[in-house]
């Protein structure tokens, strides 16, 4: 007796195109791809029992792959949906969970971990921790935050922003700060280079060398810095620095200066030289806003590539290697983009105090 005869397989132009799209992929998934190239053989006309051993699968399994493309087409050579297993916790328990790592703490501990967690609701640690990560709570992290105080801080920003936005004509616009206190630091034994699977390796410990202060003026339209090391940062550094801007810069420019409230900067004989300029004119930065002052960036960037990993057994060569990064810098500068105007970020502003505000009263 004749056995039941298998399903014809008959493909459109759009679905062999499919078939071996998914054939020659190599991010398809590896099941996809073995189910179409079944379907290919089966269309050549080739017996389930043929594909299968040129495929090194079982028969059956080519026959209902092959069943289910003439049934369904192409979408029969997906997955079917599997509900799994049924829900061990309920929603009443993820509440809980919620709840108390949002509104208490722990005996011992400021803030929950995920066994401690687990071991107060009777969850396993896993579950506490896709139930965190499915509801954003990081316990374990916290961020700082400094609100500017300064009366005059709407005034200010819509200034600065202002400047560095659409610069004033024949004017030249830097952001000037100083970096204190730069610490000339040695380790205690040498670093080890970096060698094949291993990353450079230092002592944790290290030797004071001295601490140098570095001056620095960037351009915002260039990106150039004038830079100048001094072992201290009074009102005579200042000064001093000042007049190397002065001697720089082309007598037919308007000067403006961004600064932060540091008293140095504010000093009778600093107001009394800007005052004989007149073109030059001063903005200071609203207090606890040092991130309005794109000098500031320049400074991390100093820091990261020179300064945290720098070895250095006195301040002459720390200054060296300051006065080294400067000048390559100043070889290729590039300007940071300002991109927020003050009025987005006077909005953003806005919208953390009223959610500060909020949270708090709760």
């Amino acid at each position: 007796m004749a056995g039941r005869q298998a399903s014809q397989v008959e493909l459109s132009p759009q679905a062999r195109t499919f078939l071996e799209g998914q054939v020659r992929r190599h991010k398809a998934p590896r099941s996809l791809s073995d189910r179409c190239r079944m379907v290919l053989l089966c269309a050549e006309g080739l017996q389930s029992k043929e594909v299968a051993a040129r495929l090194g699968v079982h028969e059956h399994t080519v026959g209902k792959w092959r069943r289910r493309f003439v049934e369904d087409g192409i979408e029969g050579l997906t997955d079917e949906y599997r509900a799994g297993r049924p829900r061990t916790v309920s929603d009443a328990q993820v509440t809980q969970v919620i709840e108390r790592t949002l509104n208490t703490t722990p005996k011992d501990a400021t803030h929950w971990s995920i066994r401690s967690m687990a071991a107060e609701i009777g969850l396993s640690h896993t579950t506490i921790r896709r139930i965190w990560s499915a509801f954003g709570l990081q316990p374990h992290r916290a961020e700082t935050f400094k609100l500017s105080t300064d009366p005059l801080f709407v005034d200010k920003v819509r200034d600065i922003v202002g400047l560095y936005m659409s610069p004033p004509n024949r004017a030249i616009v830097l952001c000037v700060d100083e970096k204190s206190q730069i610490q000339a630091l040695d380790r205690e034994q040498p670093v080890l280079p970096m060698v094949p699977g291993v990353p450079e390796r230092r002592t944790h410990t290290y030797l004071r060398n001295g601490t140098t202060s570095l001056f620095a003026a960037l351009d915002i339209a260039t990106g150039a810095v004038i830079g100048k090391c001094y072992k201290r940062h009074r009102t005579t550094e200042f000064l001093d620095f000042l007049k190397r801007i002065d001697a720089e810069i082309p007598d037919d420019l308007d000067v403006h200066l961004v600064m932060d409230n540091y008293a140095t900067h504010k000093t009778t004989t600093i107001k009394t030289w800007l005052a004989r300029r007149p073109h030059w004119h001063v903005h200071f930065t609203p207090t606890s806003a040092s991130w309005i002052n794109q000098v500031e960036r320049w400074f991390a960037e100093l820091t990261r590539k020179q300064l945290q990993r720098g070895v250095h057994r006195s301040t002459t060569a720390l200054e060296a290697d300051i006065t080294t990064f400067i000048d390559a810098h100043n070889e290729n500068p590039r300007p940071y983009r300002w991109v927020k105007s003050a009025d987005q970020i006077l909005a953003s502003v806005k919208r953390f105090c009223h959610k500060t505000m909020s949270r708090t009263s709760d």
